[in-house]
């Protein structure tokens, strides 16, 4: 991760980009009974965030309407979450799907680690903005930016080994404060430090001293730090093959990093598993809900 790659997303920004026209054309779509459920995934899916964000304002003031209130009400179960999911700006995305994950009875575990453990230190502070989470994420803590200090990495995976070794609740809070607020090359360093005086792997060791969902939260940070879109490419795969296809995190996946780097992770998920993404969602996916999935992953035939 730290070695230089570049990693890339599957949507970018349109060339000769017209909000005004984009919005006339959305409010076409969403007419009537039946609305054009192709138009709306010719023009979102091909948009970058902020161009959608502006489609918005130009479609509030052409209709005087909310287009996020437009998509919720016309269209159904997950081709909706798909559309609107799009809508929404990053940080506000992040919050909504938090927020989801710990309403009602049960909290959505793998979500909140999914979230968490990914998410650098500007868009944790962002999130937090979005919907007002403090009180409920701020003590996940605030991960530092910034420069690797080697000195300081050899000190920290002492630190680690012996809170592997004794797993008491000092040394585990240690483990935490470690793994959640350094920054991202800092924790690289850490690690290749504590594979020279453990001669284990991190993700091991900790597999052996911890369980519960403690445990998978460190196995998610570790994860990202080594290799984000593999972990990503992972958590795909048991969504679409582990979980039945699993609609709420294959969609947030895709939505969440068809920016940032989903062309490393369909590039991951093919190296790893043999079959492409692409293959996978055809497989699994059906309708227009396919049609808009395989248009974020920006799938080619080849790749089927």
């Amino acid at each position: 991760m730290f070695g230089g790659e570049y990693v890339q997303g599957t949507i970018f920004p349109a060339p000769n980009f017209n909000p005004v026209m984009d919005a006339q054309m959305l409010g076409g779509a969403l007419q009537g009974f039946d609305c054009n459920k192709d138009m709306l995934i010719d023009i979102l899916t091909q948009r970058s965030n902020a161009q959608r964000q502006m489609i918005a304002g130009a479609y509030q003031s052409m209709y005087g309407r909310d287009l996020i209130t437009d998509l919720k009400e016309q269209l159904s179960s997950h081709f909706k979450e798909v559309m609107v999911g799009l809508m929404y700006p990053p940080p506000s995305y992040d919050a909504h799907e938090l927020w989801h994950a710990m309403k009602g009875a049960g909290t959505d575990e793998n979500c909140l680690i999914e979230i968490l453990a990914s998410r650098t230190n500007g868009e944790i502070f962002q999130m937090r903005e979005a919907y007002c989470l403090r009180k409920k994420i701020h003590k996940h803590g605030t991960r530092e930016e910034g420069y690797a200090d080697p000195a300081m990495a050899a000190q920290d995976a002492v630190v680690l080994w012996e809170a592997c070794q004794q797993k008491t609740g000092e040394h585990k809070t240690m483990l935490q404060m470690i793994l959640c607020n350094k920054s991202y090359p800092q924790l690289w360093l850490v690690f290749q430090e504590f594979q020279n005086i453990s001669g284990q792997d991190l993700v091991n060791a900790i597999n052996d001293c911890y369980d519960g969902y403690f445990q998978e939260l460190l196995v998610a940070i570790v994860r990202c730090v080594q290799d984000k879109a593999t972990y990503f490419a992972y958590k795909l795969h048991r969504a679409i093959h582990d979980f039945g296809f699993h609609n709420k995190t294959v969609i947030r996946i895709l939505i969440a990093r068809s920016e940032i780097d989903l062309m490393t992770i369909r590039k991951r998920y093919k190296e790893r598993f043999g079959k492409s993404l692409f293959h996978d969602i055809k497989n699994f996916a059906s309708g227009h809900y396919e049609k808009a999935l395989l248009a974020i992953c920006a799938g080619d035939v080849e790749d089927y």
